[in-house]
């Protein structure tokens, strides 16, 4: 199973042109790459999928997906490598 995980931007910086993101996920933080969200912008959602922010999500959303997430505790740490807090 893959998932897309919502995050919200935190900062924004150049990794060897590419713009990169620190994504906070409910506690737990990750590098994305926004290549496929050039609007994305510090406190943007993102959903992040394989270390790829993959569409914008408004804050309602993202809470919502993660409460859900939250729940399904066994997939979300396959998929970060640790559990959301």
């Amino acid at each position: 199973m893959c998932l897309g995980i919502p995050g919200r931007v935190l900062d924004i910086h150049d990794d060897s042109g590419l713009r990169m993101a620190t994504v906070d996920f409910g506690g737990v933080r990750r590098e994305a790459c926004l290549s496929c969200t050039p609007d994305a912008a510090v406190g943007t959602y993102v959903i992040v999928h394989v270390g790829f922010a993959i569409a914008q999500v408004d804050e309602a959303e993202a809470h919502r997906t993660l409460g859900v997430l939250r729940v399904m505790a066994d997939a979300v740490e396959g998929e970060l490598g640790e559990p959301l807090p």
